[in-house]
């Protein structure tokens, strides 16, 4: 399989390197590689080798030489809006996403459509739903799809999804959808297309390894070591909503007993919301929300013993990996302010003394960051070091050369 031409010894490091090199020059314009170095902090060769590879497929173009003081000048890099874009849907329990993104990150339309994954022809919906968004999308290139899945994902290449929240096993996604549109599909866990998306726009951008822990229905986290994304031996590494917290707890979603997810999931808020009188069941989290923000004591109980379970269950997944920072995304985060008041001082408190000054970050969330991840799968798979993207990145490579051949 073709590889991205950067050095062997920065595979460990540098999966997402190229491509995080592409998130940077679309979010903060023309840079120079010894900038471009400073700031995803790589060495410069390994930035070098990669800008080969970025220039030889038409992504990036030098411009002007900047003054220097002393030395040659600098030459600026600028990123080539027009090489293509792609599509990305998050499949939830009750609808997709879909958003029309440039290479540099920049969402040109978003779409929700309503979906039923257990629907005999949930399959045949979403296909449908992307073959639209393919239609909407005349004026531009299309390198090719990404999905983002709440489950386990054998390999973003075949796509076969176990996911419990959508009452589907072993569900071969990625081969229907790739047959069914002609596209190079993509599929992955959903929490780690933000990790992606963190690489290429955001805080990855700054930090080499890093956790994207998301709260809402449940809990999930996208692990990212040395610049890569570790998806473990069968693409189910990050699943801590599964950590197990108490011997006899709640029943599971995934059918087990008191998982973190069974604790602080949305609809275990909900329940102990009902159960103390705080809501009535058809108010949900916008109205445990409501009761916390009026004052309502037993809401915000109700938020900040989960953030307190919260904290001591992350304390032990930052003891295992070791991150640099952490950031906190998704639906749930609408409310931390309530979920702050047992968060923080029980991470701190659980944290070996070396790494109670960790960072983590809240982001603020919107609906369409999901797709977003799931379309930087595919801006990523062109310098697959890690082989994640199997065929389906060899297609979009060949997409991408194409294009440059049309332009």
């Amino acid at each position: 399989m073709e590889r991205c031409d950067v050095p062997s010894g920065s595979a460990a490091r540098g999966d997402l390197v190229p491509s995080a090199i592409l998130g940077l020059l679309g979010t903060r314009g023309p840079v120079s590689r010894a900038d471009i170095a400073r700031i995803l902090q790589v060495s410069p060769a390994t930035v070098t080798q990669a800008i080969k590879g970025l220039l030889s497929r038409g992504l990036v173009h030098e411009l002007d030489h900047v003054p220097s003081h002393g030395g040659r000048p600098a030459r600026l890099l600028g990123l080539v809006r027009s090489a293509g874009g792609a599509i990305g849907a998050k499949v939830t329990a009750d609808h997709v996403a879909v958003v029309d993104v440039e290479l540099d990150g920049v969402v040109r339309s978003s779409q929700t459509y309503p979906f039923d994954p257990a629907s005999p022809a949930a399959l045949d919906r979403l296909a449908d739903i992307l073959r639209q968004a393919m239609a909407d999308q005349t004026d531009r290139h299309l390198l090719g799809i990404g999905v983002g899945i709440p489950g386990a994902v054998d390999s973003q290449a075949t796509g076969v999804v176990s996911a419990p929240t959508l009452g589907w096993a072993e569900t071969r996604v990625g081969q229907m959808l790739r047959s069914a549109l002609g596209v190079p599909v993509l599929v992955e866990n959903d929490v780690n297309t933000l990790a992606v998306a963190e690489r290429l726009y955001g805080i990855g951008q700054s930090h080499s390894s890093y956790l994207v822990v998301t709260i809402g229905r449940g809990v999930g986290c996208g692990i990212v070591v040395d610049g890569a994304v570790y998806r473990g031996a069968g693409g189910g590494a990050g699943e801590i909503g599964h950590i197990p917290v108490t011997p006899d707890g709640p029943v599971c979603e995934c059918g087990s007993h008191g998982c973190l997810e069974a604790h602080v999931g949305a609809g275990a808020l909900v329940r102990a919301a009902v159960d103390r009188g705080v809501i009535d069941p058809a108010a949900g989290m916008d109205g445990l929300l409501r009761a916390a923000a009026a004052g309502d004591k037993d809401a915000r109980t109700i938020y900040a013993d989960a953030g307190a379970m919260l904290g001591r269950a992350l304390a032990g997944v930052v003891h295992t990996v070791d991150p640099e920072i952490v950031v906190v995304l998704g639906e749930g985060v609408d409310a931390w302010t309530y979920w702050a008041a047992g968060f923080e001082q029980t991470f701190r408190r659980y944290l070996m003394p070396a790494r109670r000054d960790l960072t983590y970050v809240v982001e603020p969330w919107a609906e369409d960051k999901w797709a977003l991840g799931a379309a930087a799968l595919v801006f990523a798979s062109p310098f697959d070091i890690a082989g994640a993207a199997g065929d389906q990145g060899r297609l979009v490579r060949e997409r991408l050369h194409a294009g440059q051949a049309a332009r």
